[in-house]
């Protein structure tokens, strides 16, 4: 019998699909303080969740019995994937149960905006009439900038199309060509903010869109511009909105998401032209029962099937086969996340070539982990080893794969090269021994790096002295090397160095690095 906790609110289709299940006992008890959970979370085979539930390294550590975590919705910024991965716990989510529901919140949010639909109720339920003070404009013909054309931004454009808008995109994940087949203009991150009546943000939290919107982009903007945040928070600076909303740039925004929620006593809420609700995106009964079934089904099949769905952290593969591919997926997925940090705009072209002794294998999977290695620091949860081909095609990418069958250096040598409209990088990977993950290869430079963790890439001149200069810096800002890898460049006067970190670098250390005469790139990479 295998035990499942339900530990926060899901729809009761989900909970009654758990107990009509044979094999599978459930328990639905919320609002478990993290010490509560943690004593308990040891007798379950699977956890279910929504937002509430923080599922940390430690509760991890305390779920012995715990093979699967099911997250009934998209967002999976509660959970430690990285800890969960390592613990062998699939970690799973539901990316399609409320895509539409948050994309018509969002066009709900834009129109109760443009027309103070809460201001005018409010005002009249206290007896005001304020018939002039709260007249409202058109959104014919205006220009609504999407900033992310993801399955969310993209239903947020057709829609305000159908309201006979002007959609401009910006995602700098997606290739053009795919944005205009779909109808829309695509247009860089400054041009949407001088066009743009309205913006609208459907991208993840990730380090590189946090704070996305903030004073240096509200200046940008058109005089009168109104914001609208159903994505998530933080992704506005929230203090900088309140500037541009007393200075008058801002004329309205609506949001749904908070940096801290609940957001308790906020600023925001002062000025009567900002509109809020409290994370509704996914609220509504078709979304609620849609991830709740979806959650329930997934995690029922791999209970008593092992069928793996909507996974983030594993590939659908049996298991014996991934006991003999297991070690290339991971060097794969990390040679994919690799080279999204190096491409310097939409990845165009993925070529993947298999050099070696693959006879017997099932490299399907393999090619599967590239792309979603690739595609992850991209679209973050949206993609899984289930989706990621689809993603990738919905992206315009082309995919090449080709088999060598003689081998060179290494008798397993999996090269990936990855072509923007800019440039093409070229990262190759092998297994040492049964199971050691190592890149081996990045464009011109040999190296033997395991690519894991906080990661320096230097390019540099290979002169005396340039390796202890970045020491030096490094240590007189407590950052601790705790690997270095040094490439030479084939036939070249350059060196590539990767330095593995105990902590983040942060960016004005690696400005700071960058200053130097003999450093030529510095790329700071979350592996």
């Amino acid at each position: 019998m295998f035990k499942v906790l339900v530990s926060d609110a899901l729809g009761e289709a989900g909970i009654q699909m758990f107990k009509d299940a044979d094999g599978i006992d459930v328990d639905v008890n919320t609002g478990l303080s993290p010490r509560e959970l943690k004593k308990i979370i040891g007798d379950y085979d699977a956890l279910v969740i929504r937002s509430a539930t923080k599922v940390t390294g430690e509760i991890l550590e305390a779920g012995g019995n715990l093979k699967v975590v099911g997250r009934a919705g998209i967002g999976l910024d509660n959970v430690d994937i990285p800890a969960a991965t390592k613990r062998g716990v699939v970690v799973m989510n539901t990316p399609t149960g409320n895509v539409v529901t948050t994309a018509e919140h969002a066009i709900a949010m834009m129109m109760a905006l443009t027309r103070n639909i809460p201001q005018g109720t409010s005002s009249l339920k206290v007896g005001r009439w304020d018939k002039k003070k709260l007249q409202g404009r058109e959104v014919f013909n205006k220009t609504l900038g999407v900033i992310g054309f993801g399955k969310i931004g993209s239903i947020v454009a057709d829609r305000a199309k159908g309201l006979r808008m002007k959609v401009v995109i910006y995602d700098p994940f997606v290739a053009p060509e795919q944005i205009e087949k779909a109808g829309y203009a695509s247009l860089s991150l400054d041009e949407l903010y001088r066009c743009a009546d309205y913006i609208s943000i459907h991208v993840p939290k990730l380090k590189e869109t946090t704070n996305l919107l903030k004073k240096a982009a509200f200046d940008k903007m058109k005089d009168g511009v109104m914001i609208m945040n159903c994505a998530r928070g933080g992704i506005v600076d929230e203090d900088d909105l309140q500037e541009a909303i007393s200075s008058g740039k801002v004329a309205g925004a609506a949001l749904d998401v908070f940096a801290t929620e609940p957001p308790g006593e906020c600023r925001l809420f002062e000025s009567d032209r900002i509109i809020c609700t409290p994370h509704l995106g996914a609220s509504t009964r078709e979304a609620q029962t849609n991830v709740a079934v979806a959650v329930a089904e997934q995690i029922i099949d791999y209970l008593t099937t092992g069928t793996v769905m909507n996974a983030v952290n594993v590939p659908s593969v049996a298991g014996e086969e991934l006991k003999k591919i297991g070690p290339y997926l991971a060097v794969c997925d990390r040679m994919g996340c690799l080279q999204a940090q190096l491409a310097d705009g939409p990845v165009t072209h993925v070529t993947i070539e298999y050099t070696g002794d693959f006879k017997g294998m099932d490299m399907a999977p393999v090619s599967t982990a590239i792309l979603k290695g690739l595609l992850s620091p991209m679209v973050k949860y949206a993609v899984n080893s289930v989706n990621a081909p689809v993603v990738a095609k919905e992206m315009g990418i082309k995919i090449t794969e080709s088999i060598i069958a003689e081998a060179e250096d290494y008798t397993h040598l999996i090269t990936l090269r990855v072509a923007t409209d800019n440039a093409e990088n070229v990262v190759a990977g092998t297994i040492i021994g049964r199971s050691d993950i190592k890149v081996v290869k990045i464009n011109n430079f040999r190296l033997e790096l395991v690519p894991e963790g906080h990661i320096l890439l230097i390019f540099n001149q290979d002169s005396p002295g340039a390796i202890g200069w970045i020491g030096s810096i490094l240590g007189r800002h407590n950052i601790n090397i705790g690997r270095m890898h040094v490439g030479q460049e084939k036939d070249g006067d350059h060196n590539i160095i990767f330095m593995q970190t105990d902590t983040p670098v942060s960016p004005d250390v690696v400005e700071e690095l960058r200053s130097a005469e003999m450093v030529n790139i510095v790329t700071p990479l979350e592996l």
